[in-house]
């Protein structure tokens, strides 16, 4: 039997998850009780859900429960940016490849579908826009970054606006970056309230736990995992668990757990709107250095902002981290809307970027029924989706196309044990965050 030492926990103030109208609605309940189901997923994220999605339309027949240890949407899921790309800057491969390139932009395009299938079919409010995406740079160091997507995006045919001067200040309510790539196929939403919409129309079809971290499993014919009070006993597994799946001893050096934080202010008033931001649709924006800060202008006039990497092996903040990272955030806020500096952040909170050493995710068959998804790289919402669709197709013994791709380029490699991992994951981190620099 494998005990777990790590679990998730609320880092902050989750700034989309108290913003979320349906947030008091509970989804399942506890697990409390000894059961027995056809298959288990631990993690309520994009991937788990997905995974439920599908493995309830194929076999509506077997009993499903999914097991999350947090609420649905005060994980990594609900965390995030609320960016759906269609067409991150990083494609996976460092080197590019036409072909790839396209294929992964048809599945982040399938992925998007998905969602935004049940968005609208029931109704899931969630702020969702598509808005498109600027990825931008303030330094001048940082535009290489700009050319390298840009040299991405021509050979695919996909189409994009470079900004630059008056032209981008006028899109973005700020002078802050001097120049920009616009692609318009990006949608945003709160992430939050997206996941729990999402797990909400599989009550009558799945068997949902929230708030039941699994304390230790015991693998076998069927495998048996505890939560405080419950059980779950079942012949297939699968861990969509992003940064905790080494937890579960299936998976070792293939994956680092990276904290970043975000910060979202109070909202601006009609008035506040009118004079800084008039003509200036609800954006989002991410850097051209892979270390620099995202930002949002979102729906309901609040300004979100994210920045900082950080190596935590326990994948747990504290209040001293936060309140230096919220002091960062008001740095990087004031630099970019000085007349707005005298806004308040309702909201600062931590998160993890599960990361791979060649981009690629973790997508496996096991031995023994045990499936695992991981690694997502920070771009979680739409890959852990379509992730998640095709692993249940994976175990529902289906073929295709897509899934012959994801197999084969979704296996991330191998990284070297502590303490080398570690020693190693700091260096970098602190040599990407000198080199953004104003981009921060």
């Amino acid at each position: 039997m494998r005990k777990i030492k790590n679990f998730p926990q609320i880092d902050g103030d989750l700034g989309w998850f108290e913003t979320t109208s349906n947030r008091f609605e509970p989804i399942g309940e506890r697990l409390k009780k000894d059961i027995k189901v056809d298959i288990v997923i631990i993690g309520g994220g994009f991937s788990g859900i997905s995974a439920a999605a599908r493995l309830s339309q194929n076999h509506p027949d077997l009993k499903i429960a999914l097991v999350e240890a947090l609420r649905i949407g005060e994980g990594t899921s609900g965390r995030n940016a609320g960016f759906l790309i269609d067409l991150p800057h990083n494609l996976d491969t460092a080197v590019p490849d036409l072909q790839r390139d396209k294929k992964i932009y048809e599945l982040n395009s399938f992925g998007i579908n998905l969602l935004q299938e049940a968005v609208e079919e029931y109704g899931i409010e969630c702020s969702w826009q598509k808005a498109g995406k600027y990825m931008a740079a303030h330094e001048t160091s940082n535009i290489k970054g700009l050319d390298t997507f840009e040299a991405r995006l021509k050979p695919c045919g996909f189409a994009f606006e470079r900004l630059k001067g008056l032209e981008l200040e006028k899109r973005l309510g700020s002078s802050y970056y001097q120049e920009a790539i616009y692609t318009s196929g990006c949608v945003l939403a709160n992430p939050a309230a997206l996941i729990r919409g999402y797990a909400k129309i599989l009550e009558n079809k799945v068997c949902i736990f929230e708030q039941s971290p699994i304390i230790s499993i015991q693998y076998g014919s069927p495998h048996i995992l505890h939560t405080q009070g419950g059980s779950v006993e079942a012949p297939i597994v699968l861990l969509a668990l992003d940064s905790h799946l080494e937890e579960f001893g299936v998976i070792a050096h293939r994956q680092v757990p990276v904290f970043t934080y975000a910060s979202l202010t109070e909202p601006l008033t009609p008035q506040e709107l009118e004079t800084h931001f008039k003509g200036i649709s609800p954006y989002g924006l991410t850097s051209a250095h892979p270390a620099g800060s995202t930002l949002r202008l979102t729906p309901e006039g609040r300004i979100f902002i994210r920045n900082v990497l950080d190596f935590i092996p326990d994948m747990k903040s504290n209040p001293h981290q936060l309140q230096k990272v919220y002091q960062c955030h008001r740095n990087s806020f004031e630099a970019r809307f000085p007349a707005l500096k005298y806004k308040r952040f309702d909201f600062t909170w931590g998160g993890m970027i599960c990361v791979t050493l060649n981009r690629q995710a973790i997508f496996e068959k096991l031995e023994n029924g045990v499936y695992v998804i991981g690694g997502s790289n920070g771009v979680g919402v739409v890959k852990g989706t379509y992730l998640g669709y095709y692993i249940a197709e994976l175990i529902s013994g289906k073929s295709s196309e897509n899934l012959d791709f994801i197999l084969k380029n979704n296996r991330a490699g191998m990284m070297p044990p502590d303490p080398f991992r570690s020693v190693g994951a700091k260096i970098r981190l602190w040599y990407e965050q000198r080199n953004a620099a104003g981009d921060i």
